[in-house]
């Protein structure tokens, strides 16, 4: 959204997906690192235009937080959505934007992995009863009731985003592992061991579900999808592509060669793939991507 600050494409754009068939609509969140809307508030708008479609955050970090106002604020947007909500959340990347960021709102950078599990479980207790105490190493509650709940009793499905040590570790404990990548190839290799970590939880393995967080730049031409792939990465995260690249999961060209790249995430065990285009005209990518791309996908 850098330099355009109106919300009406966007919501347009959510609209556009709901009809075309798509199944979830997902906002980023970042609030000093780079430009965007602040995703909770922009859901709820997205709620009050779609009714089918899950709304989902692609991750948000809560470690940027208080646990009781955001226990509050994800319960009375999944109130506005009746239910549809998917917290999809993140432990935040270890970049010089980012470390910025925590200082800007006064958080220890350091301290995020903590403060990360902590509000996880301070969140799904307010959501789930009535004079929640906890004492932490983050955070100390004393007799907190939080209302509205939200929609959906026990709140919303987390979707843990990350593919470093602390997700893979936790993510066996919640709704879904949601990674960025670095590859397929990773995907598969460690999906089934977090399903294993749940049932050796005492959990049904397929309680987590596996999802896929991919950037496409799709154009008949190889050389100019990659060449937008990549300015589109180096703008967006004002590093090199290479960089970007070795730990997202991007595909540049046809859509023929999408088809199967994308099935090749569908048969390692991915249910849910989110799909960020890269720059161009979105509205088009998302009709492109719902008749010459999505039907033709076989599901696992």
């Amino acid at each position: 959204m850098s330099g355009r600050p109106e919300t009406g494409s966007m919501l347009a754009m959510a609209e556009r997906a709901e009809a075309t068939g798509f199944d979830s609509v997902w906002i980023g969140d970042s609030i000093t690192a780079r430009p965007r809307h602040e995703p909770l508030t922009l859901l709820a708008a997205v709620a009050a235009r779609t009714r089918r479609v899950r709304l989902g955050t692609a991750v948000l970090l809560p470690a940027l937080r208080n646990p009781v106002v955001l226990a509050h604020v994800v319960g009375t947007l999944d109130r506005v959505a009746e239910g549809r909500v998917i917290l999809g959340v993140g432990i935040a990347a270890d970049t010089p934007a980012i470390r910025k960021e925590f200082e800007a709102v006064g958080v220890p950078f350091e301290r995020r992995v903590g403060r990360f599990l902590e509000m996880l479980e301070i969140c799904r207790a307010l959501w789930t009863r009535d004079h929640v105490s906890f004492s932490g190493k983050h955070f100390a509650l004393h007799d907190v009731t939080v209302e509205p709940k939200p929609h959906r009793p026990g709140g919303p499905p987390i979707w843990i985003g990350g593919s470093g040590p602390t997700a893979l570790r936790e993510a066996a404990r919640f709704d879904a592992w949601f990674p960025t990548g670095p590859s397929v190839e990773f995907f598969a290799e460690h999906f089934p061991k977090i399903r294993a970590a749940a049932r050796a939880a005492g959990r049904k393995p397929e309680d987590v579900t596996g999802a896929a967080y991919v950037t496409l730049a799709l154009d008949a031409n190889p050389t100019a999808a990659e060449q937008r792939l990549h300015r589109f990465l180096e703008t967006y995260y004002a590093a090199p592509a290479r960089t970007l690249l070795a730990r997202q999961a991007c595909y540049a060209g046809p859509i023929d060669g999408c088809v199967e790249w994308l099935q090749r995430w569908v048969d390692a065990g991915a249910r849910h793939i989110n799909l960020r285009f890269a720059g161009g005209d979105q509205l088009a990518q998302v009709d492109e991507a719902a008749s010459r791309l999505l039907p033709r996908l076989k599901r696992g």
